[in-house]
């Protein structure tokens, strides 16, 4: 077609009056096919887990099913919360095939606070991102932690005790104390080491170790078609 176009219009400039300008207009682009994407082709499949739960550091981790839609891999995972804080899955992976990943989103499905003596409840949905022929015949989900970040008042409430606790255990020098600041109950440093600076106390105060749950909790399944 741009073949004929081209000559056309030698055609015409050749065929015009000798001094006059002659304008020739050709399309400024032509019209190119779009890939044909068949979404029926991805693999969707679901299964239910022989082996749902999981205990450890005292925490029970729930996995009912896992599903595959497309290039999303999803868990639907629920564990037990230990405090009122804002707990989540902090590290996660998925094996496939000999392949890692350790990339991953997670959407809150529902949240029960703890009550009466009953132990608060999380679920959220784990999504992992596979090509759409990936061989998920041999599928692992690892949690290998959950971890929070404590609300206002709560590193006074329910941290300090035992952050103290470990500090003298493992003989830091290091001394913590709850004041008023502005009405509100802080947590601060009150002594620490002269060989030790400011900085340094505050990253063994505020370290993962104290604000996180280690597993693991490892769940396998089989989503190939």
């Amino acid at each position: 077609m741009k073949k004929i176009i081209l000559l056309l219009a030698f055609f015409i400039s050749a065929c015009a009056p000798a001094g006059e300008q002659s304008a020739v207009v050709l399309p400024i682009a032509l019209a190119t096919s779009t890939a044909f994407i068949d979404t029926a082709s991805y693999p969707t499949a679901q299964v239910e887990l022989a082996q749902q739960n999981q205990v450890a550091s005292g925490i029970e981790v729930r996995m009912e099913r896992a599903s595959v839609d497309g290039k999303n891999v999803n868990a639907d995972v629920c564990f037990t919360l230990p405090d009122t804080s804002d707990w989540g899955v902090s590290s996660a992976s998925l094996t496939y095939a000999g392949i890692l990943l350790q990339e991953y989103g997670t959407t809150l499905v529902s949240l029960q606070e703890p009550a009466d003596g009953v132990p608060g409840l999380r679920c959220d949905t784990l999504t992992f991102i596979v090509p759409p022929d990936a061989d998920l015949s041999n599928t692992t989900i690892v949690i290998d932690a959950i971890a929070t970040t404590p609300r206002e008042g709560e590193y006074c409430s329910a941290y300090m005790p035992k952050i103290q606790q470990a500090m003298l255990e493992r003989g830091t020098g290091i001394t913590l104390d709850c004041l008023d600041v502005n009405g509100v109950l802080t947590m601060q440093i009150l002594s620490f080491p002269p060989e030790m600076t400011q900085a340094q106390a505050e990253e063994i105060v505020y370290s993962d170790e104290f604000y996180s749950v280690k597993g693991p909790w490892s769940f396998s399944f089989n989503l190939a078609q």
